[in-house]
């Protein structure tokens, strides 16, 4: 069923009636794609607002008339996200059932049938095999294909969480009145009021502010709240206090704006368009299977038509040589194969979400093995996401009061800005939470007064109760204005007011005449004032968030008890207050991250951080968790050296830096040349105040330069980055439905460390897939040869073609499957990335030692004991050679054998199946052997040990049902057997004991000469 691309819809406002197309779905055009990638430019926020009321045409009291109204809707159209056209649930089916791997075992199919109706043309008692094979394969196409399907069909919602973000209803005014319309009825120049709880329903430009606050998390990925007002405070659009943005929530107070966009013209509707048009890059691991796809029907099309040719030059007739050609290039294709896939990584994707990593995409598993870059987000998964108090300065110290609490001095100054911090703080424990860790608490206040409140729960203790015995008697809230907040307080044992007030330090500072130090209030002099100043800076240049501390005890005869203090007429003094010390806050990293970041570099995986916050914050962070190392210098590093602002840095300076800070600003100065030089040349960089265009300049940057990109986060804002990268990862405490619709992969626990167990299973099942990969292969050369002789030197069929279907989707299964349970061989995270145009899932070396040495010797076996039976009785293999037409002859029914034995056509076809028997016991015998091999790809098997019970169960389990298929009445028979003795399997023994021995041999001149001919020509 097709679905819609527009509707027809009239507007709900009362006393007008306006009819408006409402598009749903739009194809985006390159150019559109690349207008959304552009930085949002616009002078709404600088302009006047005279020149903001002529260019909309609107009236900042009375906003606009409805008539007017009306035709900007039917104009434009309505203010809602369009979804970009995506593929049709019916195409990624087909996709999934015709695409890749399965297109091979379509042709394997088709030739089969093929085979089938030849053979039946020229004889119809030919046997139902090949359509047994044809069979097999679609069952085998489609159970793989509708699992794929469904795990995408779960993933193509993006748009949908989108347009969860967006609100139903605003508040408009029209023509002097205030209504409440659907938020898509909104057009440009409306007037519209927001307060507290409110989603903004479109991008506006603030012309009234009270007390307005937002949380822009959705857009910029930090969520400490921001203040909007009236007032340009900068001219780039995301950092200005007088704009607002659709779908971001107002969380306290209430303002007017002006609407400048609508739908898709505003900053989310660029992210959400960007989002959904972009096309993600194809996964490496689809990459190697189109290779191996193209490899392995390269080598049967080869050796179809090699011995198409021979068949000819031997005498045989077209339609002979073309069943033979048909037979060669279907054993070529491994049937089990796609199946071996897919459980390998289902499995491991199960083990992964037990280690708190939820993988969306199979595919992905591989992709983050095959990782080189990270970039990272900062805040929720490097950091835990909780403002805490890091450092406090009083007495001429700067104490660490995260790290080293136990020693910090308790003296008098300590006490004075405790109590500060106590009692000028909104803040408060939600109840009933006594027994729940300090710092995990729940607190009704923003992050601010968080931290404070928590630290000195933790430092002082029941804080509550001192709030209480220090009662409130008026406040003045903090502002944008004033930046400060200031309360009073009755101190009842000493039956006397104090003033407590804290802000930007440099406002308290600038407040304060005395400090509180070693005991006695001192004057505070231009160089004490100086040195304040120093201290508050470098707190700052260690990323944290300062607040200052001041108090004034009032005198109880201007200020008696029963004073009616007045927060609008001030009438209490805010100047002349003693100054008790700072504060400084961050989001400290989580505990795990340095060591894993170092896991990473020790990986050769470099992590870059991609941030909204501030650079000095980032470069603080940056720094504690590894990603930029002790030794490296960066420009805020000179700068707080030499005390000077980052602007003062010299250019001589900057060229000395082994690290950059690059923020959105210079971003939006630099040519993508530019940006990939620099790329190219610092290994250690951090992107600050990046907007989410931006991050996805960084990802396709680094992409160009040839490098596999994991993309972590959590905003909507990541959403563009996280779609486009090799592997995007999600949050999941944290990230919004929107990153994770557009991720790969979710980390459950919002852990940077995850990533890097994700890595480690990535790489893991790359080895592992190589491993099954090889298993499989090496049984199609005992399948393949069979054919091959049948026709050159006209012996019996020594296979059927159901004992292949036995070997490759019965006895191969388990063992292949069960592989990707195996434990590493080393420390695979101590080497480097894998290349992905050198180190393939399926190479030539790979193919070589296969089906040249390991599937020869295992042929080998399967005639040795072919031959044993047979000439047990009594045909030799002279004897065999050359008698193929006289043996499936029904006609000829006095064949002689070496003894002269005559054999009729039935008592032949009963031995044949005797000997397809003892074929496919051999295979059964050197595959088991092959599994003990496979298990590792350097080690010794005695230095890889057998502690993978889930393939020694698998080797248990092949041979029971080797066992069930060849001696059980009934079930032999169905499957073209005939039972043998039971001694039949010892001539394949020594074959297998000789593929264990050789490449024993064979791993241990790869182990200690690495590179020497085994290495170079063996080591897949």
């Amino acid at each position: 069923m097709m679905r819609k691309s527009s509707i027809i819809r009239t507007s709900s406002e009362a006393g007008t009636s306006v009819t408006y197309i409402k598009t749903l779905v739009k194809t985006r055009t390159p150019t559109e794609l690349d207008q959304f990638k552009k930085e949002i430019s616009i002078d709404d926020h600088i302009i006047s607002l005279k020149k903001l009321q002529e260019r909309y045409n609107t009236d900042l009291q009375d906003g606009l008339s409805r008539v007017k109204a009306g035709e900007l809707l039917r104009l434009y159209g309505p203010n809602c996200l369009i979804s970009s056209a995506t593929k049709s649930r019916w195409l990624v089916l087909a996709e999934f059932l015709f695409g890749g791997f399965a297109a091979l075992l379509w042709v394997g199919a088709a030739l089969s049938t093929i085979g089938y109706l030849v053979s039946y043309y020229q004889d119809p008692r030919t046997p139902l095999d090949q359509l047994y094979l044809a069979g097999v394969l679609v069952a085998v196409i489609l159970i793989t294909g509708i699992f794929g399907y469904y795990q995408e069909a779960a993933n193509t919602s993006i748009m949908e969480s989108f347009k969860k973000l967006v609100p139903k209803f605003a508040t408009v005014i029209r023509e002097g009145n205030m209504l409440t319309i659907p938020a898509e009825e909104l057009v440009i120049g409306d007037v519209v009021e927001i307060q507290g709880g409110d989603c903004v329903p479109a991008d506006i430009r603030i012309i009234k502010s009270r007390s307005l606050k937002v949380d822009n998390s959705s857009i910029t990925g930090e969520s400490e709240m921001q203040p909007r007002s009236p007032e340009c405070t900068d001219t780039n659009p995301l950092e200005t206090q007088n704009l607002a943005f659709y779908s971001t929530n107002v969380i306290e107070g209430a303002g007017t704006g002006v609407v400048i966009a609508t739908g898709d013209n505003t900053l989310i509707g660029h992210i959400a368009g960007l989002t959904s048009g972009i096309e993600p890059e194809e996964m490496p691991i689809k990459k190697e299977l189109k290779y191996f796809i193209k490899l392995i029907t390269a080598l049967a099309i080869f050796i179809g038509a090699t011995f198409f040719v021979i068949s000819i030059a031997l005498g045989y007739d077209f339609f002979e040589s073309f069943i033979f050609l048909i037979a060669i290039i279907v054993a070529n294709v491994p049937e089990g194969l796609l199946v071996t896939l897919t459980a390998c990584l289902t499995l491991t994707a199960r083990r992964m979400s037990k280690k708190n990593c939820l993988v969306k995409n199979l595919q992905a598993i591989e992709t983050l093995g095959s990782t080189s870059v990270i970039c990272s987000d900062k805040t929720g998964t490097l950091t835990q996401n909780r403002m805490t108090v890091s450092h406090m300065f009083y007495n001429d110290t700067i104490v660490d009061v995260l790290d080293e609490s136990d020693k910090v001095n308790r003296n008098a100054e300590f006490k004075n800005l405790c109590r500060v911090g106590i009692l000028c703080n909104r803040a408060e424990f939600k109840p009933e939470q006594e027994k729940i860790p300090i710092l995990q608490r729940e607190v009704k206040g923003d992050a601010s007064e968080s931290a404070v409140l928590k630290c000195m729960e933790i430092l002082i203790g029941d804080v509550m109760t001192q709030r209480n015995q220090m009662t409130k008697i008026c406040e003045i809230p903090f502002n944008s204005t004033n930046k400060y907040q200031v309360s009073i307080h009755h101190l009842q044992n000493e039956n006397k007011h104090l003033l407590v007030m804290k802000g930007a330090p440099e406002r308290i500072i600038d407040r304060c005449t005395t400090y509180a130090l070693n005991g006695s209030d001192v004057n505070i002099s231009s160089e004490k004032k100086k040195a304040l100043q120093q201290a508050v800076s470098k707190l700052g240049y260690m990323g944290e968030r300062v607040l200052g501390f001041a108090d004034l005890m009032l005198s109880k005869d201007k200020f008696p008890v029963g004073f009616k203090f007045n927060t609008d007429k001030v009438n209490f003094p805010l100047e002349g207050l003693r100054f008790v010390g700072l504060m400084s806050m961050i989001d400290p990293p989580r505990p795990n991250v340095p060591n894993a970041v170092e896991k990473c570099r020790s990986a050769g995986i470099r992590v870059i951080m991609v941030t909204g916050d501030h650079p000095i914050t980032a470069v603080a962070i940056a720094k504690k968790v590894g990603i930029l190392s002790s030794e490296s210098e960066t420009i805020y590093d000179v700068a707080m050296k030499k005390s000077i602002s980052v602007s003062k840095v010299t250019a001589e300076d900057k060229a000395r830096c082994s690290a950059r800070v690059i923020t959105g600003a210079d971003l939006r100065e630099m040519s993508q040349s530019k940006l990939d030089s620099i790329l190219m040349t610092f290994w250690e960089i951090v992107f600050a105040r990046t907007s989410p265009q931006q991050k996805l300049k960084i990802v396709e940057s680094l992409q160009r330069l040839g490098y596999i990109v994991a993309v972590t986060g959590d905003g909507v804002n990541d959403s563009p980055a996280l779609k486009k990268a090799d592997i995007g990862v999600a949050m999941g405490i944290s990230g919004s439905d929107v990153s994770k619709e557009a991720a790969d992969m979710i980390l459950l626990d919002d852990n940077f460390a995850t990533i890097v167990t994700g890595i480690e299973e990535g790489r893991l099942i790359f080895d592992n897939l190589k491993k099954s990969i090889f298993y499989v292969l090496t049984s199609n050369v005992p399948e393949i040869i069979p054919f091959i002789l049948f026709v050159t030197i006209n012996i019996p069929q020594a296979l059927s073609v159901l004992a292949i279907l036995l070997v490759d989707v019965g006895t191969d299964l388990w063992p292949a499957i069960s592989l990707a349970y195996e434990k590493p061989e080393a420390d695979i995270m101590s080497r480097m990335p894998r290349d992905p145009q050198q180190d393939k899932l399926v190479n030539t070396r790979l193919m070589s030692l296969a089906y040249c040495q390991i599937g020869f010797i295992q042929t080998c076996a399967g005639y040795v004991t072919w031959f044993f039976v047979m000439a047990q009785h009594g045909f030799f293999y002279d004897r065999l050679i050359g008698i193929r037409k006289e043996w499936d002859d029904p006609f000829t029914n006095d064949l002689a054998d070496s003894y002269g034995q005559e054999w009729t056509y039935e008592e032949r076809k009963i031995l044949e199946r005797k000997g397809y028997a003892a074929y496919f016991l051999a295979i059964v015998v050197t595959q088991i052997c092959d599994a003990f091999i496979v298990k590792t790809r350097r080690l010794s098997v005695v230095q890889q040990g057998m502690s993978n019970w889930v393939l020694n169960t698998g080797i248990l389990f092949v041979i029971f049902v080797a066992g069930v298929i060849l001696y059980s009445p009934g079930v032999n028979q169905a499957m073209q057997f005939e039972r043998v003795e039971w001694y039949t399997f010892v001539p394949s023994l020594p074959f297998g004991l000789f593929i264990i021995i050789y490449d024993e041999y064979r791993r241990y001149f790869v182990r200690n000469y690495p590179n020497g001919w085994f290495a170079r020509e063996t080591y897949y």
